[in-house]
């Protein structure tokens, strides 16, 4: 088993890098080939709509455009799962995951009838990292968060989703101009859960790679 493990988040080292890590232990733990990747030091861009992938004479599932993105698309579809981790921006996940999103589903779409090209299995985790509590998650953001998971399901295997709520954004908020949130009840909040959101993407991670 193969898996490739990326933190779509700009920051390396803080709750979204800690959780994929985590993930990437868990695959580990079952034997998986992993690979981390910090997206955000690639070179890449969204689909630049060439359609090469989509010519008679061109191989499927092939992203042709020449960037760093390229080759991480052929591995990621010559491997068994997918865990892929990101801060959520307005509401959506960032622009680099998006970026990767349009590459990987485009070039696998069928244009002769809207099904897929790809005929692997891969399964895929999706761990969405936000500000957000419990309640506005629920209510406000996991139907469309669900949803645009959907496209996923076009790589045939199991798809998770996993969220972590009312993370911490900074270590200390005295020093940003940043009032709207009680920076000690969020240092609390993370004490009390995000151990146990460590444990489930270490989990997470065992199962979608066996």
């Amino acid at each position: 088993m193969k898996t490739i493990v990326i933190n779509a988040s700009p920051r390396r080292k803080f709750c979204t890098a800690q959780i994929m890590k985590e993930a990437a232990k868990g695959a580990e733990s079952v034997g998986a080939e992993v690979e981390y990747i910090d997206l955000y030091k690639l070179d890449l861009h969204g689909c630049m709509s060439c359609l090469i992938c989509k010519k008679v004479d061109k191989e499927r599932c092939k992203c042709y455009w020449r960037d760093e993105l390229s080759p991480l698309i052929e591995r990621i579809l010559d491997a068994d799962c997918l865990l892929i981790g990101s801060p959520i921006y307005f509401g959506e996940p960032t622009s680099h995951y998006r970026a990767l999103v349009e590459r990987l589903i485009f070039c696998i779409l069928s244009y002769e009838g809207f099904g897929s090209y790809y005929e692997g299995k891969l399964n895929v985790g999706l761990f969405y990292t936000m500000n957000a509590s419990k309640d506005y998650y629920e209510n406000m953001m996991r139907q469309g968060l669900e949803s645009s998971a959907n496209i996923f399901n076009m790589l045939n295997g199991e798809v998770r989703i996993y969220p972590v709520l009312n993370t911490v954004q900074v270590k200390d908020y005295s020093k940003y101009s940043m009032s709207a949130f009680d920076g000690d009840a969020k240092k609390a909040y993370r004490k009390e859960h995000f151990p146990a959101d460590l444990e489930n993407a270490f989990k997470i991670g065992a199962e979608l790679s066996k």
